[in-house]
């Protein structure tokens, strides 16, 4: 069974967030992998509203597969990372879809364009400038091509984020020549380090599913005797409904670590929240028609971290290519699956 691994919010000075550095993150703009062809507006845009998502996170999460033998796949994917966008629209987001969720998978060889093949040393570096390769929307982060009319030095993804940038900071840098103007859009979220720690939790000594098998076996066999002989959590296990030991599992699970923001499990099985639904059929990914295995998922508690009271999600769920493939071009950035699971009344123990 593959490990679980789990993901918290740190505070860390911006600098350590750049692309040269691979980071795990949550909020802020992207730090892309690869960085040319970078996407679009349109390959990130919501299907509900059709506007441009804002930045959640992205995880750095290299290939490792000790069943392939293919060495040109794990090259491929020397560096690997899984981006993922929201739409803060609060009418896109509707109980148990996904149509304002976008995910986006991105690899590299050891041996690339952009970065250099050993480490690079943790300090600030001002010769590393995106900019040599693509020019970034000012608002957003993403590939931009529609440039200020006025000053000619900063670009847009959309006429949208020009607007909402030359209202909220642009207007006094363009006319004013002022450059330590904050932004005061609201468009991103807060910035933080994404930390993976090892989920390391102790066996329970009786396993509720167990217990049950237990008692129905006992109780056939009349063999059950008096409650009171009858342990407290078997009764639990057997009494619950399988919404309220869906929701109680998650809830036992997440309290072992409350602040958990992302739980991280390629190949492994999602903690899901409520009975249903569920990813029952996950579609074969669209660039090698191969099977998508669970990822990881981002857990509800991501969203009082981040200060964000108008959206909502019980967990959302990505599935990716099983075999990280690469299509048509390397560097090109891959759609992948996601599932959003919300918890509806019925799921909560009363």
């Amino acid at each position: 069974m593959p490990k679980v691994e789990l993901g918290f919010l740190e505070e860390c000075e911006s600098w350590h967030l750049e692309s040269r550095f691979f980071p795990s993150k949550v909020g802020g703009k992207p730090a892309w992998l690869s960085l040319k062809p970078l996407p679009s507006a349109a390959d990130v845009t919501c299907k509900k509203c059709l506007r441009v998502p804002t930045f959640l996170c992205q995880i750095y999460a290299p290939f490792y597969d000790s069943d392939t033998t293919d060495k040109q796949q794990l090259d491929n994917n020397f560096h690997r990372s899984v981006f993922l966008f929201v739409c803060r629209n609060p009418k896109c987001n509707q109980a148990n879809r996904s149509d304002n969720i976008i995910v986006l998978r991105n690899c590299l060889a050891k041996q690339n364009s952009f970065y250099p093949a050993t480490p690079p040393e943790v300090k600030k570096d001002t010769d590393f400038d995106i900019k040599m390769w693509a020019e970034l929307c000012n608002l957003c982060g993403i590939y931009a091509d529609k440039r200020c009319s006025k000053c000619k030095n900063v670009v847009y993804c959309c006429k949208e984020h020009q607007i909402l940038d030359w209202k909220n900071a642009h207007k006094l840098q363009c006319s004013d020549g002022l450059n330590d103007i904050k932004d005061n859009s609201g468009w991103l979220f807060p910035e933080w380090e994404l930390i993976i720690e090892s989920e390391d939790i102790e066996e329970e000594s009786i396993n509720e599913q167990e217990a049950m098998e237990e008692y129905e076996k006992l109780k056939a066999e009349g063999k059950t005797g008096t409650l009171t002989d009858i342990e407290e959590s078997d009764l639990d296990a057997h009494a619950a409904t399988d919404s309220d030991k869906v929701f109680s599992k998650f809830k036992k699970k997440v309290s072992e670590y409350p602040d958990q923001v992302i739980r991280y499990s390629r190949g492994g099985q999602p903690l899901f929240i409520a009975k249903e639904p569920l990813p029952d059929s996950i579609p074969d990914c669209e660039y090698c028609g191969g099977p998508r295995q669970f990822e990881f998922q981002v857990m509800p508690q991501i969203l009082s971290c981040l200060k964000e009271y108008e959206l909502d999600w019980g967990v959302i769920l990505v599935y990716t290519c099983k075999n990280s493939c690469v299509g048509d071009s390397i560097n090109s950035y891959k759609r992948e699956y996601v599932f959003k699971q919300d918890v509806s009344n019925t799921d909560v123990p009363s």
